[in-house]
């Protein structure tokens, strides 16, 4: 094998808990869905959602999420 293919490039990343759920509600659409952020371990690494009213309450509860305070808006 040459140098290069021995060099470690793994990235040391911080200890995570694949446990913990989170939830970030960002809006509520004209059409009743609600817009979220999903994450597992990091708040930090975010899916975009949409669930009805009633799916996201069976999400939020069969995943055991922490409900994230909303983001400070942009022009506060």
């Amino acid at each position: 094998m040459t140098d290069a293919a021995m060099t470690d490039t793994s990235i040391a990343l911080p200890s995570v808990d694949l446990s913990r759920r989170y939830v970030r509600v960002r809006g509520h659409q004209d059409n009743g869905f609600i817009d979220f952020d999903f994450s597992v371990g990091w708040p930090e690494l975010v899916v975009e959602l949409l669930l009805q009213p009633e799916d996201f309450d069976a999400f939020c509860r069969d995943n055991s999420v922490q409900i994230l305070p909303p983001m400070p808006r942009e022009d506060d």
